[in-house]
């Protein structure tokens, strides 16, 4: 829908959609804002905000070559503008949730090789008694060991 517009000499002006919507853009890059406080970031909806219309006005689908122009000035200058603290307590929390599972796969890990080393020593003992009983069934012998040092036990 096409607003008026009064300019210095009083006659009024009709301009389209897309340019109200352009001309926000361009006020909001330049950080020249009408309607929005200075140094508000430049999104999709904070153009139609200064183009004063509703944010879901400002649709890919009835303005696709505009949307466009935004989306990419916004992909390019995304490190101009400062992070919002929602945004940075958004990636603190996915990176701690990172640190959380990796934490969880270690522990896990641990766990596993902590059992892993248990049922081994178990086997162990149970080996070494094997030894000893195989040991006592042995007939004794009258043979004398050449080893001077004598048998070694384990």
């Amino acid at each position: 829908m096409p607003s008026s517009k009064c300019n210095s000499t009083g006659s009024t002006k009709r301009t389209s959609a897309e340019e109200q919507y352009r001309a926000a853009f361009e006020r909001l890059k330049n950080n020249k804002s009408e309607r929005l406080p200075k140094g508000t970031p430049l999104s999709q909806n904070n153009v139609a905000k200064e183009a004063g219309s509703d944010p879901s006005a400002l649709k890919k689908t009835r303005f696709p070559l505009l949307v466009d122009e935004i989306q990419k000035y916004i992909e390019v200058h995304a490190e101009e503008y400062p992070k919002s603290a929602r945004q940075v307590s958004l990636l603190t929390r996915k990176k701690n949730r990172g640190f959380r599972e990796r934490i969880e796969e270690i522990t896990r890990q641990r766990d596993h090789l902590a059992s892993l080393l248990s049922e081994a020593d178990a086997n162990m003992l149970e080996l070494y008694d094997r030894i000893d009983e195989l040991e006592r069934q042995l007939p004794t012998s009258n043979v004398l060991p050449i080893d001077p040092r004598g048998r070694k036990k384990l």
